[in-house]
């Protein structure tokens, strides 16, 4: 059988195949994992927005004041005696707090049992981006905005 042709690849292909694959690779490795300022900024606010509405129901259901303290020193927050938690690094964040806490950078948001709180602001910031988390001081309601 003249015309016939044995079906399958070559070598060179698939030597060709696999050196395009391992030059992805190598591009993949070495710029690392993508990451996006936005993403990261939009995922801590939601983080922080979760944290401040964990307390608010906390103090509901305790009948108890319970505080969010924010340290943009320390990159950490911590809902009343729970664990310290890290903001994402490379984000800029700053907390603005009436009481105690007014004219220190720390700030702390409390929530008493009747759902109300102290009120205050923290503000996440990255190069492009810029959130704004305000806390209602007569209701306790939490707010999200762009800065920016």
């Amino acid at each position: 059988m003249r015309g016939r042709r044995e079906a399958g690849f070559t070598l060179i292909e698939m030597i060709v195949v696999l050196v395009i694959l391992g030059l992805a690779l190598g591009l993949v490795v070495a710029r690392g994992p993508m990451r996006s300022e936005r993403l990261d900024i939009d995922a801590a606010a939601r983080e922080m927005v979760g944290a401040l509405r964990l307390a608010r129901g906390q103090a509901i259901a305790r009948n108890a004041p319970v505080a969010v303290l924010v340290d943009p020193v320390a990159h950490a927050y911590r809902v009343g005696d729970g664990a310290v938690r890290r903001f994402p690094t490379g984000l800029a964040v700053s907390a603005w707090s009436p009481g105690p806490a007014a004219g220190t950078q720390a700030g702390a948001v409390v929530f008493a049992g009747d759902g109300s709180s102290s009120g205050g602001r923290i503000e996440l910031a990255g190069r492009t981006r810029h959130v704004s988390i305000e806390v209602s001081w007569l209701t306790g309601r939490v707010s999200v905005a762009d800065a920016r």
